[in-house]
C-alpha cells in the first residue's frame, strides 16, 4: 500500500495514534493527550487549522467524541476522519490505533483530504547549517525557534515536518532565528 501525502493536520488522541496514522499516511499530526488539551496543544492546533486544515480523527467511543465535540466547537470547518468500532476493536480495546493501515487511509480518503504536491522549502541540510541539527544545543534550539514559529519543538525530523506542513516562510525562519541567536 502506497502511503496518502496530506496537506492538513491530522489532530488524534495520543502517540499510538500518531504511529497508526503513519503507516497510512504521510501527515503532521498533532496528540490532543486526552481531554485536557494544553493551551499550547490549542495554539497548535489553531495555526494547523488556519494555515493548512486540519482532520479530526479520534477513537470511535465516547471520549473519542467528547474531544471530537470540543474540537468541532472551536473549529467548525475542520474536516472529520472515522472509522467504525469493528475496524478499530482489538482485544476488546477500541482506538485508532488498532484500525489496519488501509482502514486508516480510507478513513482518511473519505475527509476528502488534500493530497500534498508542494515543494518542501525546508532539507535537512538547512538545519544542519542554521544549527538545529547534529550540534549540542540543537534540541535547545529547535524549541526557541518553535515557539517563536507557533510550531513547537520536537526532534529534527519532526521539526522539518512542522516547518514544511505549516508552510512557514524563509523570511519567517530568517526573522525568527536572528531573534535567537
Amino acid at each position: 500500500m502506497e502511503k496518502l501525502k496530506i496537506k492538513e493536520a491530522v489532530v488524534v488522541e495520543g502517540r499510538d495514534d500518531t504511529i497508526a496514522v503513519k503507516k497510512a499516511a504521510e501527515a503532521l499530526t498533532i496528540e490532543t493527550h486526552g481531554f485536557g488539551i494544553k493551551k499550547e496543544t490549542w495554539k497548535l492546533i489553531e495555526k494547523a487549522y488556519e494555515n493548512q486544515g486540519i482532520i479530526i480523527f479520534t477513537d470511535p467511543d465516547y471520549s473519542g467524541e467528547e474531544i471530537r465535540r470540543k474540537l468541532t466547537d472551536k473549529f467548525p470547518e475542520a474536516k472529520q476522519a472515522f472509522l467504525t468500532r469493528s475496524e478499530a476493536i482489538k482485544k476488546g480495546d477500541v482506538g485508532i490505533e488498532n484500525a489496519k493501515p488501509e482502514a486508516i487511509a480510507e478513513a482518511l480518503r473519505k475527509a476528502h483530504c488534500t493530497a500534498f504536491c508542494g515543494e518542501k522549502i525546508f532539507t535537512e541540510e538547512d538545519l544542519y547549517k542554521a544549527g538545529l541539527s547534529g550540534r549540542t544545543d540543537s534540541k535547545e534550539k529547535r524549541g526557541k525557534l518553535g515557539m517563536l514559529l507557533g510550531i513547537g519543538g520536537g526532534n529534527g525530523r519532526a521539526f522539518l515536518n512542522k516547518l514544511n506542513s505549516f508552510g512557514i516562510t524563509e523570511k519567517e525562519f530568517e526573522a525568527a532565528l536572528k531573534k535567537i541567536d
